[in-house]
């Protein structure tokens, strides 16, 4: 895996209560009977995405990686890091982003997630980033893969990234990721699969807070120990 000085290496989907509630709201029958939970879910991993088919949304199990290879028995991570889908690669055509982000767009249901800052390739700080009294939408494209020798059908996926909020440059200097609105029918046009127009979510490309978030300096990413006070980064009123 290749963490590199890019968003979003690891999410924080802690079977928590409005980690269930968002599920619950947004139409996901017994989330948590069918939800990958994970205090520390990095890039490769089984995660949980929202998405929708036939106007009935469901919660499916994807690779967080978006290209895979096939392989005899089934598919493996590409060698192309794509755990990310950058805002400025999303319509450039030809690009692994391009048609996702037209016909196959979800939600990633989590508390929270990880950054690693770096400097010189080296690891310079870790925080962790959770919502306060919520959970996070984050805004992902996801893709279907059958393979040809077995006829098995799974799921790859990425979380989309955004140039880096000025509240969050303290903390990780490259980028944020995009957190969908939860107070409107964002989520509605997002999930709709019959849904092209893709100039409508321009002013999603730009980093903005629609919740207050968490931040605290933990250890290191795999045993997420706080090491420091929490600061709150409070949302964006306009």
């Amino acid at each position: 895996m290749q963490e590199g000085n890019v968003m979003c290496g690891r999410l924080n989907v802690s079977d928590d209560p409005f980690v269930t509630q968002l599920l619950l709201d947004l139409g996901i029958e017994n989330p948590k009977e069918n939800m990958h939970f994970g205090r520390f879910k990095r890039a490769t991993d089984i995660i949980s995405i929202v998405t929708e088919k036939n106007g009935k949304r469901q919660l499916i199990p994807a690779t967080w990686w978006l290209l895979l290879e096939s392989t005899e028995t089934g598919f493996k991570p590409s060698k192309y890091t794509s755990f990310n889908s950058r805002y400025d690669k999303l319509n450039v055509p030809g690009s692994a982003a391009y048609k996702p982000f037209r016909e196959s767009r979800c939600v990633i249901v989590t508390k929270g997630f990880g950054e690693t800052e770096f400097r010189d390739k080296k690891p310079l700080h870790y925080h962790d980033f959770e919502a306060v009294e919520g959970a996070l939408a984050l805004g992902g494209l996801y893709k279907e893969w059958q393979h040809k020798g077995t006829g098995e059908i799974i799921y790859s996926c990425s979380v989309i990234t955004l140039p880096a909020h000025d509240k969050i440059k303290p903390y990780h200097s490259k980028a944020s990721p995009l957190m969908l609105p939860q107070q409107d029918n964002t989520i509605d046009l997002w999930l709709d699969e019959h849904n092209q127009q893709v100039a409508m979510f321009n002013d999603l490309l730009q980093p903005k807070l629609h919740q207050a978030l968490n931040v605290y300096p933990i250890d290191k990413p795999s045993s997420y120990l706080p090491i420091g006070e929490s600061n709150k980064v409070e949302r964006d009123i306009a």
